[in-house]
């Protein structure tokens, strides 16, 4: 009994491991830095601007429940901004359909989009933060579609969308 029982965790574990999990994260750090954002605010300030599912995804690094965001079926053409700040973060023709359930896209816009690393669920990722306002976006990793490769899987919450003129 006990045998099995410890059979089926085993394969549980080495089940949930992903292809994206088994890659090197695209981002070679190797401990969090201090980076000195253009926008500071305190958690109160926060807290008062943003709703509180963007303030736990965007201030306290939570991640969503995947396919409960609002813009996961958007294919309006338009830019995806940081929902804290303001800052471009992602063109609509950079997105795609994952199946993961979050939003996803190939590409950021380029000096918009911070990396650091992230260990909280036991292994080395990718984590992406808004360059502005340090903002907690998702991860990025290297499994995603031509041409760069990448899936960047952001909280919907983190994101507002701005259609095209």
């Amino acid at each position: 009994m006990y045998k099995n029982i410890l059979i089926a965790i085993a394969f549980v574990l080495v089940g949930c491991k992903g292809n994206s999990q088994k890659k090197e994260t695209v981002q070679e750090t190797t401990d969090k830095k201090e980076t000195n954002f253009s926008v500071v605010k305190t958690d109160a300030e926060w807290q008062k601007e943003l709703t509180p599912e963007e303030f736990y995804v965007l201030r306290k690094a939570a991640t969503e429940n995947p396919f409960t965001s609002d813009i996961l079926e958007n294919k309006k053409e338009g830019t995806y901004v940081c929902a804290a700040c303001g800052t471009e973060l992602f063109k609509s023709n950079t997105k795609f359909d994952s199946g993961t359930g979050w939003p996803s896209f190939y590409e950021e816009i380029e000096g918009n989009v911070g990396y650091d690393v992230d260990y909280k669920i036991g292994y080395k990722r990718t984590e992406e933060h808004c360059g502005t306002c340090g903002g907690h976006l998702g991860h990025v990793f290297e499994d995603g579609p031509e041409p760069t490769g990448l899936r960047h899987c952001i909280n919907g919450v983190a994101l507002d969308f701005v259609p095209a003129e």
